[in-house]
């Protein structure tokens, strides 16, 4: 019997030969990743183990992203805390507000996690990684501690869940953001409970690298363990003149033995909105109903690449945001943001009447730049819709992708794109 991709790259870096779901495994490390809300209990631990160095000052990113720029005096000392650490251990990739972004966006972008790498960040969306063809996952603050300290972590070895999205007949205004939603919504929230979710097919194939990033960065919302993707030409092609080192592609075995199969038609697959408070509660948006709503957020890790703000312009260009709509939209580094300038995109959108933020996770966490007040809906293309995720817990948050949101923002209620661009 042969190996899954996920099985193949945890074998490799274990120094097996073979590995099986369910067995216990201690695996090196390619990147440790923490952010500004995770990394100071992490560094606490760290210190607390009594070691006086990093495994690899070069294998450690820390990205203030969550809190930043600084909102208030605890997030600055949580800030001040990463950077002096950063500075004592002269950790490489430190990135300071100004050069930063949002960190499943910016390690892509920068070239610091590849194809077969094994890698944690103590933030829940690492898994965004997987479609690069590595695997990520999501870890705590003990966890990221050790990892820092030895350069590895251990892995009960997930079985994987194959998806597989047949055709590239893709419906108008579907991008990953709509399968993995309608994924989500088939098998539900504790579907792929610590399991690899595996996707393949046409469809897969044919969706750029910004949308198999969205795709991966949601398999945690689905209770997976990682989500990945075979590396292909079009993988290949967003690495090269991007990656800072070596990197080995891994691929499935035609006999790997998966947990389950599922296929899905992705002309099947219309656009989607997941209505409160669960991912799983996806539904096309054209049966949404009436839903009018106070804001809209186009941005986060899941859709703040520059694919999803030229969707977003396409369709806000000429327009106005709705009187009663508050609009944010927040690029996901600061290259992302560079290039929105140069392609007139922030025009389009404070034209728009929308405002346009410095890369920031801020309001996707409740956290800042876009709070919601008691009975306040917004219509967000972050990845999560918990009660209180955005702010008042009588509040509510809709999930779509880039193209919806938009088209919300102008309407002032969730709307079919189709509505606004014909």
């Amino acid at each position: 019997m042969g190996m899954t991709i996920t099985e193949k790259i945890l074998a490799a870096h274990a120094g097996e030969e073979k590995v099986r779901p369910g067995q216990l495994i201690n695996a090196r490390l390619d990147v440790v990743l923490g952010n500004d809300v995770t990394s100071p209990v992490a560094i606490k631990e760290f210190e607390n183990l009594g070691t006086d160095k990093v495994f690899d000052p070069e294998r450690i990113v820390l990205v203030p992203d969550h809190f930043t720029p600084n909102k208030d005096i605890k997030s600055a000392e949580q800030a001040k805390l990463i950077r002096e650490f950063a500075r004592k251990h002269e950790i490489i990739n430190y990135f300071e507000v100004g050069r930063m972004g949002i960190e499943h966006c910016l390690l892509p972008e920068a070239g610091l996690v590849l194809p077969g790498d094994v890698i944690i960040g103590a933030d829940s969306h690492t898994c965004t990684y997987g479609a690069l063809g590595a695997f990520a996952t999501g870890v705590g603050s003990t966890d990221m501690a050790a990892g820092m300290a030895t350069g590895e972590a251990w892995f009960k070895v997930p079985s994987s869940i194959k998806f597989i999205f047949k055709g590239a007949d893709f419906n108008p205004w579907v991008s990953g953001k709509d399968l993995i939603l309608y994924a989500i919504g088939q098998i539900g929230v504790d579907g792929a409970l610590y399991q690899a979710m595996e996707f393949t097919g046409e469809g897969i194939e044919a969706l750029s690298m910004d949308s198999r990033f969205t795709m991966c960065n949601m398999a945690i919302e689905a209770g997976g363990k990682s989500g990945i993707i075979v590396p292909d030409e079009t993988t290949l092609t967003y690495v090269k003149g991007r990656a800072k080192r070596e990197f080995k592609l891994y691929q499935s075995d035609p006999d790997a033995e998966y947990a389950r199969v599922l296929e899905y038609r992705t002309k099947d697959i219309e656009p989607q909105v997941a209505f409160p408070h669960l991912p799983e509660n996806a539904r096309n948006v054209a049966d949404a109903g009436d839903i009018k709503i106070d804001q809209v957020v186009i941005g986060s890790c899941t859709n703040g690449r520059i694919e999803d703000l030229r969707l977003a312009a396409s369709l806000m260009e000429g327009k106005k945001v709705h009187k009663d709509v508050r609009c944010v939209v927040i690029p996901g580094t600061q290259a992302i943001y560079l290039q929105a300038v140069k392609e007139g995109l922030v025009d389009i959108f404070i034209n728009a009447q929308a405002a346009v933020s410095t890369p920031t996770c801020g309001p996707c966490l409740g956290g800042h730049m876009g709070i919601l007040a008691k009975g306040e809906r917004a219509l967000a293309t972050t990845n999560r819709n918990f009660v209180g995720r955005m702010g008042h817990p009588e509040s509510e948050v809709y999930l779509s992708n880039p193209a919806v949101a938009a088209a919300s923002a102008i309407m002032g209620r969730i709307a079919h794109p189709g509505e606004v661009k014909k």
